[in-house]
């Protein structure tokens, strides 16, 4: 009896001790990205999981409780399964994929082309479209990650929100290649219209406590892996007004408009076809737009595509056979269903070209807007939420209304940023002093040392430093930030704090992890922007750029030069002018002319290759009218051209170099870098703009000036041939490269990627509000603080007159001997 209790005593041992050794040698420790390899260790995932919860202090909003209640039902079903192998390359997406893909459809939710997420805390918020038969399916959110090798998986995680509700977290631990990640959409969460879409980045350092160690943390979400997953038929492409607003984007980012137009060359059609396009773009609104035209075939349809069919019902006849009867007696705009790819296709027809121009009506006529109507928001939200406050006058804005939630932070970088938008005629860049009243905390803890920067478009505007030991509460604290960097439009702030401990200086094992806050970041701060002067400034590519200034004001329809009217110029035109209708907040009304003499003073566009660009047209800009001939991009083949521009330079710094020389650029540098003190500030009067000659490595151009009576705007964007218009205006419309337009001259180089602007030397003020007192005196500080010559020499003559009246006046009535 005792040998048989012995023996099974013996292998209920033996079983234990092998249940118990499973984990150790399965080494789930020591390579994080595959935690979950064995199906079996599925229920030691969550622990994994919850565990970077205490250490994600940035969710501390009223939906920061449902992370706790949400992840107890959420990974039992599909983030454990579809996160089995994080480490595996594309093949890992590839995995993921076939347990939804028989009846699923895909749609692509990141607007950019690159999404990284960096530092200890980031957070990244922008809306997707949805119908309302995709918001009623079952959906799936899936998105693909690599991170960098020092992030510590342990303290590090990803969440994702839909509609401030987070949908699942998943810890960071992917530095080997990319990862895909499912998390399943709770029903009734997505709804018809907007819904917001938030990445949220919690990351600790695997070993150094520092505050550089912090630069070294990032996720990049790879947007050609990051998608929501209908289930159902039901869910397929919309075919209905929905489909334009719902186009999305593809796995790169972008959004592609494609119009086929048979008669596309005929006199008539290039200005229905302009205002077409930009009420798609108005529509959509998406950040990075491309309008493709052709006449040929419909092209393959896709995620992030809408093709387009324009014409009369006898030119559409060859291209769509199954065209409705309708289209032969009235208007028509509707969708309809391409027999080859069973994609929709918006179809634009009618008996003639008229019924034609009433068809597009229909569909961009709810997008007018008149210029008269002031906006209270640019519209951002479909790359970053929520949309940006147009700020016109001395305002107040708290934090919570600009994105920005209540965070504890337990790291030592803390950065967090919003956006706000100027109007076109803003002018104080030079004087102009906003402010931030800062609610905020720090312990005990925080060393002096420690700072708080902010930053305006990623120049640093101002700084606070921590100076106390005993930590602190600061309500409303008042932190001045210069106006300096603020430009017309889209502005973007950021609030950083850089905090030092005792514990970091010895960072000890573990230390990086720390889950107590040190500071905290409220969102009852406000933002103080303060009355500014407001005159508009010819020339101003950076008001063209951020509110379609001056052409998104007009009454009148604008002249719109077009050297020729051929697919790629009109494919350029089409891009351009829907990224300005998007900044204006509706069309621009075009009428195309044939000669610049018929356009007078009025604000007008010429769009081209520079042979064919009017010479009147480039000496109003600037622009040196030998560019015709000379101005030819260099090809890989012509290893032996030299820019003549740049061959100057080079012997210019050879031949006069030298000590003296290098001091002289040097102190010009340091007086502008401390004080704001340029060659064009020492003038009594800005100098005249010099003719400018554009280098052969330059493959797009975009200039302004005066009309030649000085009472319009004349923009001319041209390129060395049609095909060079088109693909640089592409890349120029980008909601990436868009903010770099600026100056009077801006060149893009398709050879080297850079974007180049040209400072304005010389502008003329346009009146764009009502004469008064007060924004005259703002104007006359803004002009004085840039002209500090002109400034001093007033100053001297003031003194100078208040000494001649103060003598004149003693001597007539002061006492006599």
């Amino acid at each position: 009896m005792r040998s048989i209790v012995a023996a099974s005593l013996f292998l209920l041992n033996a079983s234990a001790f092998a249940q118990a050794q499973t984990a150790p040698f399965d080494m789930s420790g020591e390579r994080p990205p595959g935690a979950a390899v064995a199906p079996r260790q599925t229920p030691p995932a969550p622990p994994a999981a919850a565990a970077p919860v205490p250490v994600t202090p940035p969710v501390t909003v009223l939906p920061a409780p449902a992370p706790q209640a949400t992840p107890a039902p959420a990974p039992t079903p599909v983030p454990p399964a579809i996160a089995v192998q994080p480490a595996l390359q594309p093949a890992a997406a590839a995995n993921t994929a076939p347990v939804q893909r028989p009846n699923s459809i895909r749609r692509y939710v990141v607007p950019f082309s690159k999404l990284g997420l960096s530092g200890e805390y980031d957070r990244r918020s922008w809306s997707v479209y949805l119908t309302q038969e995709q918001a009623a399916a079952k959906a799936s959110f899936t998105f693909a990650y690599q991170n960098s090798i020092v992030v510590a998986p342990e303290a590090s995680a990803l969440t994702v929100y839909l509609n401030n509700r987070p949908i699942g977290q998943q810890r960071v631990g992917s530095p080997d290649g990319p990862s895909a990640v499912t998390f399943a959409v709770p029903p009734g969460l997505l709804q018809p219209g907007a819904n917001v879409v938030t990445f949220e980045a919690a990351q600790r350092h695997r070993t150094d406590c520092s505050i550089q160690s912090t630069y070294e943390l990032w996720s990049n979400i790879d947007p050609a892996g990051t998608y929501l997953s209908f289930a159902g038929s039901d869910a397929a492409e919309p075919a209905s007004a929905d489909a334009i607003r719902a186009i999305g984007v593809d796995g790169a980012g972008k959004t592609e408009f494609d119009i086929v137009v048979p008669a596309l060359e005929q006199p008539g059609t290039t200005k229905p076809l302009l205002r077409l396009a930009q009420g798609l773009s108005v529509l959509s609104s998406m950040p990075n737009q491309v309008f493709a035209f052709s006449t040929a075939s419909l092209p393959a349809g896709g995620p992030g595509k809408l093709s387009v069919l324009v014409g009369t019902a006898a030119e559409l006849r060859p291209l769509f056979p199954g065209l409705p009867p309708g289209a032969e007696s009235a208007a028509l705009a509707a969708f309809v269903t391409d027999p080859r790819s069973g994609s929709p296709v918006l179809l634009i027809s009618g008996p003639s070209w008229p019924a034609v121009s009433s068809a597009i009506d229909t569909i961009v006529s709810p997008t007018d807007r008149s210029a008269d109507i002031r906006r209270d928001v640019l519209t951002t939200e479909r790359w970053s939420a929520p949309n940006a406050p147009l700020v016109f006058s001395d305002t107040n804005i708290a934090l919570s209304q600009l994105g920005v939630k209540t965070t504890e932070f337990s790291g030592r970088r803390l950065r967090t940023s919003f956006n706000i938008a100027v109007p076109a005629d803003f002018y104080a860049n030079a004087y102009g002093e906003a402010k931030v009243l800062l609610d905020a905390a720090y312990t005990d803890n925080v060393l002096p040392g420690s700072h708080i920067d902010i930053y305006v478009n990623d120049n640093i505007a101002s700084t606070v430093p921590i100076t106390t030991t005993t930590g602190g509460i600061l309500r409303h604290l008042p932190i001045r930030v210069t106006m300096r960097h603020v430009k017309p439009g889209l502005n973007t702030v950021a609030i950083e704090a850089i905090l030092m401990t005792k514990d970091d200086a010895a960072c000890a094992p573990g230390a990086t992890a720390g889950a107590n806050p040190r500071f905290a970041l409220f969102d009852t701060s406000e933002l103080q922007m303060p009355d500014f002067a407001r005159v508009g400034q010819r020339p101003n590519l950076a008001a063209m750029a951020g509110t379609a200034y001056p052409y998104g004001r007009a009454t009148e329809p604008m002249p719109l030069f077009i050297d020729r009217v051929d697919a790629d110029t009109l494919s350029a035109a089409a891009t351009l002018l829907g990224q300005m209708a998007i900044m204006a907040g509706h069309p621009i009304p075009v009428e195309t002319v044939a000669s610049p003499n018929t356009i007078g003073d009025r604000d007008a566009i010429f769009i081209g290759s520079i042979s064919q660009m009017p010479t009147t047209a480039l000496s109003q800009t600037n622009i040196a009218t030998a560019s015709q001939a000379s101005w030819r991009p260099v090809t890989d083949a012509q290893t032996g051209v030299v820019d003549t521009g740049t061959a100057f330079e080079e012997w210019n710094s050879k031949v006069s170099g030298g000590v003296f020389r290098t001091r002289m650029i040097a102190f010009r540098e340091w007086l502008w870098r401390n004080f704001d003190i340029s060659r064009s500030s020492l003038q009594f009067v800005p100098g005249a703009e010099e003719i400018f000659t554009p280098p052969n490595t330059a493959s797009l151009l975009v200039a302004q000036g005066s009309s030649p009576a000085g009472a319009g705007s004349w923009t001319v964007v041209a390129a060395p041939s049609a095909k060079d218009l088109r693909e640089g205006v592409e890349v120029l419309t980008s909601q990436l490269n868009w903010p770099q337009l600026s100056g009077h001259i801006t060149t893009y180089s398709s050879k080297t990627g850079k974007i180049e602007a040209l400072p304005v030397t010389r502008f003329d003020f346009v009146p764009s509000t009502p004469w008064s007192i007060a924004n005259y005196r703002l104007i006359a500080a803004n002009w004085l603080s840039t002209n500090i010559l002109s400034y001093a020499s007033l100053l001297v003559v003031f003194v100078l007159l208040i000494g001649v009246t103060t003598s004149t006046m003693l001597k007539k009535l002061g006492r006599s001997k």
